[in-house]
Parts: structure tokens; sequence; C-alpha cells
């Protein structure tokens, strides 16, 4: 994802809320400072699917902000 933004392309990495801050540590070492997090509730892991489809409509909107604010 990294290489991605660098490239100017609109990237983000989805993160549980109980890895935000490793997330933006993370984005910070590879350069990227400013790479969004979409934040989802935690665990993503061994989840029912519902449970997941929740998640994504958490991240979705988040997301097409993103979108929406590069567009401009």
């Amino acid at each position: 994802m990294a290489e991605l933004r660098k490239r100017g392309l609109i990237t983000a990495v989805v993160c549980s809320n109980a890895f935000l801050k490793l997330g933006q540590t993370q984005a910070k070492i590879f350069g990227v400072p400013d790479l969004p997090l979409l934040v989802i509730q935690h665990p993503l892991g061994g989840l029912d699917l519902d449970s997941v489809k929740g998640r994504a409509e958490v991240a979705t909107p988040q997301f097409v902000k993103l979108i929406q604010e590069h567009v401009r």
C-alpha cells in the first residue's frame, strides 16, 4: 500500500481499532504518514459472515469519503 500511495493512487488500509496505533506507526515507518486507515471494530478474524458484512458496512463509507475528497 505504501508504494501505491507514494505513486499518488487512492489507497487505504482496513485496520481494526485494536491495531490503530500500530497502523499509524507502520505508515510513518514506510514513508506515508498520511495513509488513510479505515477503522473497524476488532476483531475481524473468526467472525461469521454477517459480522464481517457489518465491518464492511463501517469501512465502506470511510472509503467512499476518501475517494470523494480526491476527486474534487
